[in-house]
């Protein structure tokens, strides 16, 4: 637990009370006391926030603690991941609409006789919106396997 340990020297050192250090983040003196008994972590602004009040480098704080470091890292992918899986859900939802359309077209074609022509000679829109469908289906799942 070397961060606990370094921010309550640094605090002291500074000659600072946790509700003054807690003021000057703006957060409570509860939270920088969980921070020293080891009980939870900054987030990364909070952070760098805390390396400019003690003028001190980040490699400092977080280096030798690697809860912290894990946390950090663990942060940074959550931040990540929302906007692609978003990304390849909405390809896989587009691909499926288009596929979708185009069954209901042909069906209707055929049972009802009603010759839509809606791209038909078109190798791109007969090809794109399967392949949409699979990259979106494979990165979603990837995405979801990998930071579950």
């Amino acid at each position: 637990m070397y961060f606990s340990s370094k921010i309550k020297e640094e605090r002291l050192k500074h000659n600072m009370s946790q509700q003054q250090l807690g003021e000057k983040l703006n957060i409570s003196r509860q939270s920088i006391s969980k921070w020293e008994r080891g009980e939870s972590y900054p987030s990364i602004e909070l952070l760098i926030k805390i390396s400019d009040i003690f003028d001190i480098t980040l490699d400092e704080l977080v280096k030798g603690d690697n809860s912290l470091k894990e946390k950090i890292i663990k942060d940074s992918q959550v931040l990540a991941y929302p906007r692609w899986k978003l990304f390849f859900d909405i390809l896989l939802i587009i691909g499926l609409f288009i596929v979708l359309g185009k069954l209901c077209i042909l069906i209707g074609n055929k049972l009802f006789d009603l010759n839509i022509v809606f791209f038909k000679n078109s190798l791109l829109f007969n090809i794109v919106p399967f392949f949409m469908s699979i990259i979106g289906a494979i990165g979603s799942e990837t995405l979801a396997k990998k930071y579950k």
